[in-house]
């Protein structure tokens, strides 16, 4: 596991940063109509993006910009370049990292939308010393309808190498 007390936080208007992982808010539900949101994100080398998770609400679309994005969905491990587009539908286990020497940004479209408020919630939760509080983290993935594997993400680390964080 991580030192919660290492993570710097960093948010503004339309970003937030937990440690080497950034969202950028693109396009809201108002503006696309209700459909959608376009969220772009980035993740520094060795990083695991998020503990091996499903959305009970929410499709995910994965469209690699720069770097090779290593995503794990439905027991396989696939590995997608730039402009490569990757499928996360709701209710499939997945998780992502970077196992390159460079930082991934790819492009991320949700629908329906109201997930990308879900980055700066959990950036509210990350203290500036020591590790976040279990209880407010679980409330806030039930709140946003996530499920997360956490027995499944320290063998993921360990074989790729990843740290969290």
């Amino acid at each position: 596991m991580s030192d919660h007390s290492t993570i710097p936080v960093t948010i503004t208007a339309d970003t937030v940063t937990i440690g080497g992982f950034g969202t950028r808010m693109l396009a809201a539900a108002d503006g696309t109509g209700g459909a959608y949101e376009l969220l772009e994100h980035t993740l520094a080398p060795g990083l695991l993006g998020a503990p091996p998770h499903r959305h009970a609400r929410e499709d995910e679309l994965s469209y690699v910009l720069a770097g090779t994005l290593s995503v794990w969905r439905a027991g396989r491990v696939e590995r997608a370049g730039p402009h490569a587009l990757v499928r996360k539908p709701r209710g499939q286990w997945h998780t992502f990292w970077n196992a390159g020497p460079e930082p991934v940004r790819f492009l991320e479209l949700v629908s329906p939308p109201g997930f990308a408020a879900y980055f700066r919630e959990l950036a509210a939760l990350i203290p500036p010393a020591g590790p976040p509080d279990p209880v407010r983290l679980g409330a806030l993935a039930a709140r946003y309808g996530l499920e997360f594997d956490f027995a499944a993400m320290g063998p993921l680390l360990a074989r790729h190498g990843l740290r969290i964080g």
